[in-house]
């Protein structure tokens, strides 16, 4: 008797597999953000100084963890705001374990990467450098897994969102292209890695 055939478990999924839990999540983190923003412009806990990370400073490496959690302002958190949602969800698509190991790669090496490179002398806050590594997830990991439906969707990704990537290159004042460009590239490392074990796995059910 032949072997069933194994449904690719994550990548050949385009939505998450329960929509309303994964919406709800992205909206309780979006609430998050906006409450420490509040508590931020409220009082005078100089929360964007100490959570932020300084480059090459060891008292500023803890902000690799709290930096994305910190904006400057509620412009620059309402510009995030959306990008956030909808990568964010759309990165659920495989499943709530995939989405925090995704995340939490790319929150690390954009971080580590701000921290190594980024100016000396400055803080650098904001969740934009998750929000490059969700983007470049979600363009390459069809790629990776050699689905048609995901590489179709990533086509559509990109025609919509493509122009964030020149966030990658220096020249923006204010702009840490550094986390951009270190989120972008943790993002492709996360495809390439959930691509592989979920051959691995497949190949594994099918034996």
């Amino acid at each position: 008797m032949p072997p069933a055939q194994i449904p690719r478990r994550s990548l050949a999924r385009v939505f998450p597999p329960a929509p309303m839990a994964a919406l709800t999540t992205m909206l309780v983190f979006t609430g998050l953000l906006y409450l420490i923003e509040f508590v931020d412009q409220v009082t005078s806990l100089r929360l964007d100084y100490d959570g932020g990370i300084l480059p090459r400073e060891v008292s500023g490496l803890d902000g690799v963890a709290f930096a994305p959690l910190l904006h400057g302002g509620w412009g620059h958190l309402i510009a995030n705001t959306l990008p956030f949602l909808i990568f964010g969800f759309l990165v659920m698509a495989g499943g709530i374990g995939q989405f925090i190991a995704v995340t939490a790669l790319i929150w690390l090496l954009s971080g580590l990467g701000v921290w190594l490179l980024g100016p000396s002398g400055y803080t650098t806050i904001g969740m934009s450098g998750v929000i490059f590594g969700w983007l470049v997830f979600l363009l390459a990991r069809g790629f990776f897994a050699r689905s048609v439906k995901q590489i179709l969707f990533a086509v559509v990704l990109f025609a919509l969102w493509g122009g964030l990537l020149f966030g990658v290159f220096p020249g923006q004042p204010g702009v840490s292209w550094q986390a951009h460009l270190f989120g972008a590239l943790a993002g492709l490392l996360a495809a390439w890695i959930v691509a592989r074990a979920d051959r691995r796995v497949s190949a594994g059910l099918t034996a």
